[in-house]
C-alpha cells in the first residue's frame, strides 16, 4: 500500500512538473502577440548583402537601352513611351512593387515652333543675310535622325524678333554687365555670353537691366572641353568632348514648379495666374548655339579686350565689341538678328509612382525618386539615374514579391515629369501632398544623373545623413579597382578633416536646386541626399559632363564614353540601395546630429570671422546665434547619450517612435516660410541658395554683402532679422531634440 501510494505521489508529482514546464513554454510562446518581433526588429545585413549581389550591370545596361531608344523631351510621344515602361516594370508580377500608377499634372511648357524653327543670321543694313546659325546639330549616329530630336532653344524664352549690336557680355552675371556698361551704352544691342556662373534665366534678366534686347548663350570649349574643338579626331565621336555644333538646351526659369500654379498643385481646375505674371523668366528673346557659331561671331568683335578672366578657348582675342563687328570682317556695319518663335502650353505631364508598403510602420515613408523626362535622348541626363531605380526596384521587388522581405516602413519611388522645364513634377507632387509629407516623410533619395563619369562617388546630403552613406559606401566595391571600397576610393579624390572623426569623404550641401531634390530640401525640410558617380576633376575641366543636355547625349556616348561595362552605375545603384535599405529598415533612423552639429559649427566660425566685427559696430551682437549652435551641440550629444545608453530592441515600441520623430523632424525646425519672401520655394534658412559665394548661413551672407555695399541702415536692419531667424530655427532645432515636455 504505501508502495503504491509512493508511485502515485511520484507520478503526481512528474505530472505536476511537466505541466508547469508546458504551461510555462506554452505561456510563454503564445503571450506576446505576433508583431512583437517585427516591432523589435532592426536592419538585417544579410539582407543587404543579398541585395548587393543582385544588382547586375547586363540588367543596368539594358535598362538603359531601352529608356534611350527614342528622345523623351517632357510630354512628347518619347516621354509617353517611358511612362508606360516605367509603369509596365513596376506593375511586373514578379519584380514589382506592391502597386504602381500614373499621377498627371497640367502643366505650363514652352516649346519651338517645329514648323517655324528660331532663327539666328548676322544681316547688312539692307537686311541682306550674311550668315545663319545653324539651327540643328551635325549628326554623328543614326540617333540624332530622329524626327523627335527637338531643335536647340531656350525654354520659356519670349518669342519674338530682336535685332542690335553684338556684345559678348562673359558669362552674363550683374558685374559682366556692369562691366561692359562703363564704356558702351548697351541700349539696344544683343549680348553673346557663355554658359557658367549665372542661372541660363537669370543671364536674360540681367541683360534687359542695361537694354540689351536680346541673348544668345554658348558652351565655350574652355569651361567644357578642356580646350578641344575639332570633331575630325577631339571631340564625340572619338572621345566624351562636345563637338562643335552641341548646344545645351534648358529651361530658362528662376523658380522651380509650374509656374502658372505657385505654391498649389497644378490640377485639372486649380487656379492660374496670367502668363504675363510669371516671374523669373526670360523678358527678351533668347535662343542657345553651338560654339562653332560663337566662334565665328566672337572672333569677329571690334572693341577693347574683354578682360583676362573672361577669355576663352577660340584661337582669338575675345573683344568686348564695339559693339558690333571689326571694320576689317565680313561683317561689318551688320547686325545680329534673332527670330524666335517658341509658344507656351498648358499640357499633360505625368509622374510615375509606385510603393513597397511597410509593414511595422507604413505610415512613415522614405522616397526614391528621379525625373524621366529629358531634352533629347537623355542616356545620362536623367536615364542614367532611371535605369539604376529601375534595377533597385527590380531587386527588391522580386524579394517583397517571393514573401522574403518587406519593409518596416513604406517606400515610395517617384518617376518624376518635366523636370527638365523646373523641376516640376517633383515640386507639384510635394504641393498636392504638402502635409502629409511634412508629417511623415523620413527621407528622401534622388539620383538623377547618376554617372557622369566613372572615377569616383560625389554625395551631396543633410549632415546627418552623412554617417549612413559612408556605411553603404564602405560595402560597395569600387569598380575596376580590386579590394578597394567606394569609401576608400571616394576619400583619395575629395576629403575633409573632421574634428570628430579624422580624415573623411567631403560630402556635400543640398543649398541649391539642381534637381528634385530642391523641393523636399528647401520647401519641406526632409532629410535628403543626392549622389552619382563622377569625374576626375583634376584631370578635366570640363563644369559638367560635356554632352550634357545636346543631342550627342545617347546610350552609344554613354555606353562607350562614359561607363563602358556598366560597373559606375552598379556601384551608384549598389550604394543607393543599401542607403534605401537602412533608412527603410532601421529600428533606429540612422541619423546623427552630432554631424549636424559640426556642420553649424562650421557655418558659425565663418560668420564669426566675417561679420562680427562690423556687426558690433552696428550693435548688432552675433551672441545669440552662438549660444544657438552651442545649444544645439549640447543637444545633439545628449540625444546621442540616450540612444546609446538605451537597449532599443527591447525598450517599448513609443520610445523608438519617440526618439526617431525627434530625427526626422529636426529638418523641420530650420523652416521659416517668411525668411526669403522673395526666393520661390525656399524656407530651410540654413540649405538655402546663396549669391555672396561664402560657406555660411546664406540669409546672413546675403543680407550682409547688400548692406555692406549700399550702407543703408534698413540694410543693416535685414541682416540683424536674419541673425535672428538663424538663431531662433538653431534653437528650435535643438529644442526639437531635447526630452518632450
Amino acid at each position: 500500500m504505501l508502495k503504491e501510494a509512493l508511485i502515485g505521489t511520484l507520478c503526481g508529482a512528474v505530472a505536476l512538473t511537466i505541466g508547469i514546464l508546458i504551461g510555462h513554454f506554452g505561456i510563454q510562446k503564445n503571450s506576446a502577440p505576433s508583431w512583437v518581433n517585427d516591432v523589435a526588429k532592426d536592419v538585417d545585413e544579410a539582407l543587404i548583402k543579398q541585395f548587393l549581389s543582385e544588382v547586375e550591370t547586363l540588367q543596368l545596361q539594358e535598362n538603359l537601352r531601352e529608356l534611350t531608344k527614342v528622345p523623351h523631351m517632357a510630354t512628347s510621344p518619347g516621354d509617353e513611351e517611358t511612362v508606360k515602361y516605367v509603369l509596365k516594370r513596376w506593375q511586373d508580377p514578379e519584380t514589382g512593387l506592391d502597386e504602381a500608377w500614373r499621377q498627371e499634372y497640367k502643366v505650363y511648357l514652352s516649346f519651338p515652333d517645329p514648323k517655324n524653327p528660331n532663327k539666328v543670321t548676322v544681316v547688312s543694313s539692307s537686311d541682306a543675310v550674311l550668315f545663319t546659325v545653324r539651327e540643328r546639330e551635325v549628326n554623328y549616329t543614326a540617333d540624332q535622325n530622329d524626327p523627335q530630336v527637338v531643335q536647340p532653344f531656350a525654354a520659356y524664352s519670349p518669342a519674338g524678333e530682336a535685332k542690335g549690336k553684338l556684345v559678348f557680355a562673359n558669362q552674363g552675371k550683374p558685374s559682366d554687365f556692369e562691366h561692359l556698361n562703363k564704356t558702351i551704352d548697351l541700349r539696344g544691342t544683343i549680348a553673346i555670353t557663355r554658359y557658367g556662373g549665372e542661372g541660363r534665366g537669370q543671364k536674360a534678366i540681367n541683360a534687359a537691366a542695361y537694354g540689351v534686347v536680346g541673348l544668345l548663350v554658348y558652351t565655350d570649349p574652355l569651361d567644357m572641353n578642356d580646350g578641344l574643338m575639332s570633331d575630325i579626331n577631339e571631340t564625340y565621336p572619338h572621345s566624351w568632348y562636345l563637338p562643335p555644333t552641341g548646344v545645351e538646351r534648358g529651361a530658362y526659369s528662376r523658380d522651380f514648379g509650374d509656374l502658372l500654379t505657385p505654391y498649389l498643385a497644378a490640377k485639372e481646375n486649380t487656379y492660374r495666374i496670367p502668363t504675363e505674371d510669371i516671374t523669373g523668366i526670360p523678358p527678351i528673346p533668347t535662343q542657345p548655339i553651338g560654339f562653332e557659331d560663337a566662334s565665328t561671331l566672337i572672333c569677329a568683335l571690334a572693341g577693347e579686350p574683354a578682360p583676362k578672366d573672361w577669355q576663352g578657348g577660340f584661337k582669338c582675342v575675345y573683344n568686348l565689341g564695339g559693339p558690333g563687328f571689326k571694320a576689317a570682317s565680313p561683317f561689318n556695319d551688320s547686325e545680329v538678328k534673332l527670330d524666335i518663335h517658341n509658344n507656351g502650353a498648358i499640357v499633360n505631364s505625368a509622374n510615375v509612382m509606385g510603393v513597397i508598403r511597410g509593414s511595422v510602420e507604413p505610415d512613415r515613408y522614405v522616397i526614391y525618386g528621379n525625373h524621366r523626362d529629358s531634352w533629347v535622348h537623355g542616356a545620362i541626363d536623367p536615364s542614367s539615374g532611371t535605369a539604376v531605380m529601375l534595377e533597385i526596384t527590380r531587386v527588391l521587388g522580386r524579394m517583397v514579391k517571393q514573401g522574403k522581405w518587406r519593409p518596416r516602413r513604406s517606400i515610395i519611388f517617384g518617376s518624376w515629369g518635366a523636370e527638365e522645364f523646373g523641376l516640376i513634377g517633383s515640386a507639384e507632387y510635394t504641393e498636392e501632398y504638402f502635409t502629409k509629407l511634412s508629417e511623415r516623410t523620413v527621407g528622401y533619395i534622388n539620383v538623377d544623373i547618376s554617372v557622369f563619369a566613372n572615377a569616383t562617388l560625389r554625395a551631396s546630403a543633410m549632415p546627418s545623413m552623412q554617417s549612413v552613406i559612408f556605411k553603404a559606401a564602405q560595402q560597395v566595391d569600387a569598380p575596376g579597382l580590386a579590394s578597394t571600397s567606394v569609401y576608400d576610393n571616394w576619400i583619395r579624390y575629395t576629403n575633409r578633416t573632421s574634428p570628430t572623426h579624422g580624415l573623411i569623404p567631403r560630402v556635400g550641401y543640398l543649398n541649391g536646386a539642381g534637381s528634385d531634390y530642391a523641393a523636399f530640401v528647401h520647401y519641406l525640410g526632409i532629410t535628403s541626399i543626392d549622389m552619382s558617380y563622377t569625374y576626375d576633376r583634376s584631370k578635366t575641366n570640363a563644369r559638367i559632363y560635356p554632352a550634357y543636355h545636346t543631342a550627342y547625349d545617347t546610350f552609344d556616348y554613354a555606353s562607350r564614353f562614359i561607363d563602358p561595362g556598366f560597373v559606375a552605375h552598379q556601384a551608384v545603384g549598389r550604394t543607393a540601395g543599401n542607403i534605401l535599405i537602412r533608412l527603410a529598415d532601421s529600428l533606429l533612423l540612422p541619423f546623427n546630429c552630432k554631424d549636424y552639429a559640426e556642420s553649424l559649427e562650421a557655418y558659425l566660425d565663418t560668420a564669426v570671422t566675417l561679420y562680427q566685427k562690423d556687426l558690433e559696430a552696428k550693435d548688432i551682437s552675433m551672441e545669440p546665434l552662438i549660444q544657438a549652435v552651442a545649444n544645439f551641440r549640447k543637444a545633439a550629444e545628449q540625444l546621442d547619450k540616450v540612444i546609446q545608453s538605451s537597449d532599443l530592441a527591447n525598450e517599448t515600441p513609443l520610445k523608438v517612435r519617440k526618439i526617431n520623430d525627434q530625427l526626422m523632424l529636426m529638418d523641420r525646425a530650420f523652416l521659416n516660410p517668411l525668411a526669403f519672401p522673395h526666393e520661390y520655394g525656399f524656407r530651410h534658412v540654413i540649405w538655402a541658395s546663396s549669391s555672396s559665394g561664402k560657406p555660411t548661413f546664406p540669409g546672413i551672407a546675403d543680407a550682409f554683402a547688400q548692406a555692406n555695399s549700399s550702407h543703408l541702415d534698413s540694410d543693416w536692419g535685414k541682416v540683424h532679422y536674419h541673425v535672428s531667424v538663424v538663431a531662433q530655427a538653431i534653437e528650435g532645432a535643438a529644442d526639437m531634440l531635447n526630452e518632450v515636455i
